[in-house]
């Protein structure tokens, strides 16, 4: 069997092998994490002469490895299968949340499966990598524990790149099927439209929905439901927690009040379902605090989640080249360009125009345009043409058309030729 390309992961974890630091693999449940590190990487390190005995990996969501979920127990366990030698020993451990107990994260000590990575992390012959699902007991909190120890390697389902160099064939084709069935890499097994399906609506009830509400105890799960509801159904639009829990309130099924709302939204993103992208102001370079737009981690999973009924296309293009951005290493907001233009009666006044995405890449900025043909240009083009600064300004389309720039500089480019290469924006 092919295996699937993941070349971007594949080379930050390269970057920082033997670095001192404890590697973390954060990502969503199934984007194949376990893949990269215990198949693509783990090759990789034979590759170069690397003895098998010398790398010790250990699955702990496998029923097999229950026993080490006990933290005193892991550390025994791989402390035994160092060998005497000097020779680097690298430790992977997959899905390390399973290792938390819910009592340890009620407490202020510091977490027992922390005190046992940096024990291991004082030894000069280990190298250590983890993966987990949870950005609240990994992303955030590791790198407080670990006091500067922890080295987050955040990874995302296949990007239409890794897919489309998996599958072949038309590019218009492909790209139909990833905007409906999404990157899940087990997505790429299923031969049959209703195979496919059933898998991504099974893993959303079974994995992931049962995963947030047994992890975060959700005392209303028919909230947790509607919300996840409401995110999928409007990806790209304007909202915060205040309008959604007016919009559950209207339906009369159970009350609910913005916190718990927010408290909700905040499970999502930890559990790497959404991401939320904050607006910018372009001008007054300043981050405003609502409303922002949430994004779905794979689309496949947003369009199984609403019985495959809504797919609309412009939303589905953005979510698509929003998550793009994200998984080429940038930082990204949505944009707020604020226009003087008379109103009808001649009046001057302040208008907001929105630039879909505030590529953020050090010092240097992208503004991008998302649009699904060139019937809006026009409108799509009026923020762009009033940032007021030098940083690169794009507008994608989905066309087949060459990439060109306009009199004004703005690059156009075809959807395809922004997807399949990631350097096209530099």
């Amino acid at each position: 069997m092919r295996q699937i390309q993941r070349d971007f992961y594949l080379n930050e974890l390269i970057s920082r092998k033997e670095n001192g630091l404890i590697k973390v693999i954060t990502g969503i449940r199934r984007c194949g994490k376990s893949y990269l590190l215990f198949k693509i990487y783990y090759d990789y390190l034979l590759s170069l002469g690397i003895n098998k005995d010398n790398i010790i990996a250990l699955s702990l969501d496998d029923d097999a490895s229950i026993e080490y979920r006990d933290p005193k127990k892991l550390s025994q366990y791989i402390r035994d299968k160092l060998t005497n030698n000097a020779d680097m020993h690298y430790i992977f451990i997959d899905e390390i949340q399973y290792a938390i107990a819910k009592e340890d994260l009620k407490s202020e000590k510091p977490l027992p499966l922390y005190g046992v990575l940096n024990g291991l992390l004082k030894l000069d012959n280990v190298d250590i990598y983890v993966t987990g699902s949870n950005s609240k007991l990994l992303s955030k909190d590791v790198l407080t524990e670990f006091r500067g120890r922890g080295d987050e390697v955040r990874i995302y389902p296949l990007t239409f790149k890794e897919y489309y160099t998996y599958l072949g064939g038309d590019k218009a084709d492909a790209y139909e099927d990833y905007a409906l069935y999404g990157g899940l890499p087990l997505v790429l097994a299923k031969t049959s439209p209703i195979e496919k399906e059933k898998y991504l609506a099974s893993l959303f009830k079974e994995v992931y929905l049962k995963d947030i509400e047994e992890r975060y105890n959700i005392a209303k799960p028919q909230v947790m439901a509607g919300l996840i509801d409401d995110l999928c159904s409007s990806i790209g639009s304007l909202t915060n927690a205040s309008k959604i829990a007016k919009t559950l309130n209207s339906l009369g099924e159970v009350e609910v009040n913005s916190q718990t709302i927010a408290t909700y939204l905040n499970y999502l993103e930890e559990s790497f379902l959404f991401n939320e992208a904050k607006r910018y102001d372009v001008k007054g370079k300043k981050y405003f605090s609502f409303p922002s737009k949430f994004y779905c981690s794979d689309l496949g999973l947003r369009n199984a989640r609403l019985s495959f009924r809504q797919h609309e296309e412009g939303h589905a293009m953005e979510n698509i080249i929003y998550y793009e951005l994200l998984s080429r290493g940038y930082s990204v907001d949505v944009g707020v360009v604020q226009l003087n233009e008379k109103d009808q009666t001649g009046k001057l006044c302040q208008v907001q125009t929105e630039i879909d995405f505030v590529v953020n890449a050090g010092m240097n900025k992208y503004y991008i345009q998302v649009s699904l043909n060139n019937d809006s240009l026009e409108r799509e083009l009026r923020p762009l043409l009033a940032t007021n600064d030098f940083f690169k300004r794009i507008i994608v389309t989905k066309s087949r058309q060459k990439p060109w720039v306009d009199e004004s500089g703005i690059l156009h480019m075809g959807l395809y030729d922004f997807l399949l290469d990631e350097q096209c924006i530099k």
